[in-house]
């Protein structure tokens, strides 16, 4: 799970660890992430495996996937969850680090992640894919340039991923939360009141649904304007 010291990915893991699942948990800070081992711990009686790592940096993620590789041997889920608003700005305005790096970190990670993970997902009986996406992707409103855009090209890249895999029994699907109380909403709606949002833990239940064996969604985007579950 990427962007897990924090927000959604801090939530996700710990109903995951509530879940009885074992695991990778990767993001920046190390000691964001060792918070999260500690509930992880606290809910299953199990540490995780914490790989704090840049996203930014394509080649550790390719390193990545040897890694699992060779200690795992599969990989049974993948949330992508990690991202970044970047600066809300007229497009034009936009610096061109400000821009790739929004694009390397919400679309090329990614990518990059399915170039090194896909062999894991695919040795997994029930392998599972989620990407998160939101609704900026369709929305596309005036000054989230980059990041509307780097969600856009996540869900064409998933989509193609998805069709890819179709006859496989790895699932791929896209998940939209909704609008969250996270650091990120916090910057981008400054003058809005938290608690008036749902908190990252009471958005969980897609994730669940999603990662479970029995799931037969694939290819699909999940969230709230789809009606396809409640809660945010």
């Amino acid at each position: 799970m990427t962007g897990a010291s924090r927000g959604i990915g801090a939530a996700v893991a710990r109903r995951f660890a509530a879940e009885g699942a074992r695991l990778i948990l990767v993001a920046r800070t190390t000691g964001g992430l060792e918070e999260v081992d500690d509930a992880v711990q606290r809910a299953s009686g199990e540490p995780a495996t914490l790989v704090p790592m840049d996203l930014s940096d394509g080649e550790q993620i390719d390193r990545l996937g040897g890694a699992l590789a060779e200690r795992f041997g599969r990989l049974d889920i993948l949330v992508a969850n990690a991202g970044t608003l970047g600066q809300l700005s007229p497009v034009g305005h936009y610096a061109p680090d400000d821009w790739e790096q929004t694009l390397g970190l919400n679309l090329g990670a990614n990518w990059r992640l399915i170039r090194s993970l896909d062999p894991l997902l695919r040795a997994s009986p029930a392998g599972r894919a989620i990407f998160v996406t939101a609704a900026a992707a369709e929305a596309a409103p005036a000054f989230w340039g980059p990041y509307a855009a780097s969600k856009a090209g996540l869900e064409a890249l998933a989509r193609c991923y998805a069709a890819e895999t179709r006859r496989s029994a790895l699932r791929v699907n896209l998940l939209d939360p909704g609008p969250v109380a996270t650091e990120l909403r916090r910057r981008a709606y400054p003058g809005e009141d938290p608690s008036k949002l749902p908190a990252p833990d009471a958005v969980t239940e897609p994730f669940v649904a999603l990662a479970e064996a029995s799931s037969t969604e694939h290819g699909v985007r999940i969230g709230p304007a789809s009606g396809a579950f409640a809660g945010t």
